[in-house]
């Protein structure tokens, strides 16, 4: 269930995006999800893409810093308040969200899917699994087009 996310430090400048896709897209690496968390200075660019190994040792060879780290992607219930009913379950088990994005998979129905970051994966997956959310496996985020 858990599927691994490229975190890249990034210079805040002109070009450093395209320099880092340029990059990914080098080497065939296909970019799932994408998303920049900025300052003045520096970002963290998070990526989940279909290689992450491969894209994780691309990015460090251009000198960039990189770090794997697990995320949880799952498709919500589309309803109103899904999202809400998410974040209350987790934090009624005590589990805190540190960050949350979406993505859009290929072959999907177009409903937007949501990486998630807590601060205990293992237990989120127990919890998540009670809910109407469905988690989505690493396989499927992976799978080539």
């Amino acid at each position: 269930m858990l599927i691994n996310q490229l975190s890249v430090f990034i210079e805040n400048k002109k070009g450093r995006l395209c320099d880092i896709t340029s990059s990914l897209k080098k080497a065939s690496v296909d970019i799932r999800a994408i998303s920049v968390f900025d300052s003045s200075e520096f970002g963290i660019l998070r990526l989940v893409v279909d290689q992450p190994e491969v894209g994780a040792k691309v990015l460090r060879e251009a000198g960039h810093v990189v770090k794997l780290a697990q995320v949880l992607a799952l498709d919500p219930s589309d309803k109103i308040g899904s999202l809400n009913d998410l974040f209350c379950l987790l934090y009624e088990q005590n589990i805190n969200v540190e960050y949350v994005y979406s993505f859009v998979m290929p072959n999907n129905t177009g409903s937007p899917l949501i990486i998630l970051k807590t601060d205990d994966q293992e237990k989120a997956i127990k919890v998540l699994q009670t809910s109407d959310a469905i988690l989505i496996p690493s396989k499927n985020v992976y799978q080539q087009k």
